[in-house]
């Protein structure tokens, strides 16, 4: 399993936390998705390394914004 953190701006409530969450989970090899509001961080787990353009991509349907990658 891969575990990488990335911050996503924009987030404000429940539901965003839920559009970001549900958006994110249907990538392909996605296993769970944890979002810390308060922070904009967002943990993803997935079987393989993950396409950055995709994760931007799926937070960008969401309607919120990857600010930089990774963060670790």
């Amino acid at each position: 399993m891969v575990q990488k953190v990335y911050d996503v701006k924009g987030m404000t409530c429940d539901h965003c936390v839920q559009a970001v969450s549900s958006e994110l989970n249907d990538l392909p090899g996605v296993k769970e998705v944890q979002v810390d509001l308060p922070t904009g961080k967002v943990t993803v787990t997935s079987e393989q390394p993950l396409d950055p353009t995709s994760v931007a991509a799926a937070v960008d349907e969401a309607g919120y914004e990857l600010v930089g990658g990774e963060s670790r």
